[in-house]
């Protein structure tokens, strides 16, 4: 697959692969978690990364599938990337072309937060007024709490900062993924678990209601005697 020819006419294969794995029920439900089905064929998410195991990695691939602006297309373009070619700026175009939370999850989990640029991402976005965009920040400090396994304790105690900032942000997208990536950074270790914990209890003291949710829902978990457990407490 070395031409832009056979680069279009894979895309064009997988994507009429995906067809015929839709199904109308698949399109229907996912009305039911939020997810607009109005550009979807309707597969499941085992099929699509049993598709990817088989195209295996291309970066001109997945830039074709993400151009397709399918639903299934783009969700399938995270797993053929190849991490090491994302660029800075391919991360941003991406992002701010998200329309909806499982896309931005999808690739900032199988992607984004594998790239040396992530951290940096984070930062940035995590102070970007889009819905997506600053939902993208917290989903990408999400997964690196689960896959960078080097990283210092600082580096997550410092995005506790930007978790604390934008837990005033009412929009369900964001809140939830403001108090997910909370909840994550919690769930570390036993320094970075009192961190959280700490944070958690100063959101649980507002009056605001979106910061005093996302403090008491991640309290009930950093508190729980499973992540304890984890934790070593």
């Amino acid at each position: 697959m070395t031409s832009s020819t056979s680069v279009e006419a894979a895309a064009r294969d997988a994507i009429a692969w995906l067809k015929a794995h839709g199904s109308e029920a698949n399109r229907a439900g996912m009305a039911r978690f939020n997810i607009p089905s109005d550009k979807a064929f309707g597969v499941p998410m085992s099929d699509i990364q049993r598709l990817a195991k088989q195209l295996g990695r291309h970066h001109a691939l997945a830039a074709e599938l993400w151009k397709s602006d399918r639903y299934e297309a783009r969700t399938l373009a995270p797993y053929v990337e190849e991490v090491e070619l994302v660029t800075a700026a391919q991360m941003d175009r991406w992002c701010t072309s998200f329309d909806n939370w499982a896309i931005c999850d999808t690739v900032c989990f199988a992607l984004f937060d594998r790239t040396p640029h992530a951290w940096d991402k984070v930062a940035q976005w995590a102070g970007k007024e889009p819905e997506y965009v600053k939902r993208a920040a917290f989903a990408t400090l999400w997964g690196l709490t689960v896959h960078d396994k080097a990283a210092a304790d600082e580096r997550f105690a410092e995005c506790l900062q930007l978790i604390e900032y934008a837990a005033s942000d009412e929009r369900h997208f964001v809140k939830k993924a403001v108090n997910m990536a909370l909840r994550a950074v919690g769930k570390r270790n036993l320094a970075l678990n009192a961190e959280a914990i700490a944070t958690a209890q100063r959101l649980a003291a507002f009056s605001d209601a979106a910061p005093r949710w996302i403090g008491k829902n991640a309290l009930t978990e950093l508190n729980s005697a499973s992540v304890k457990r984890r934790v070593g407490r």
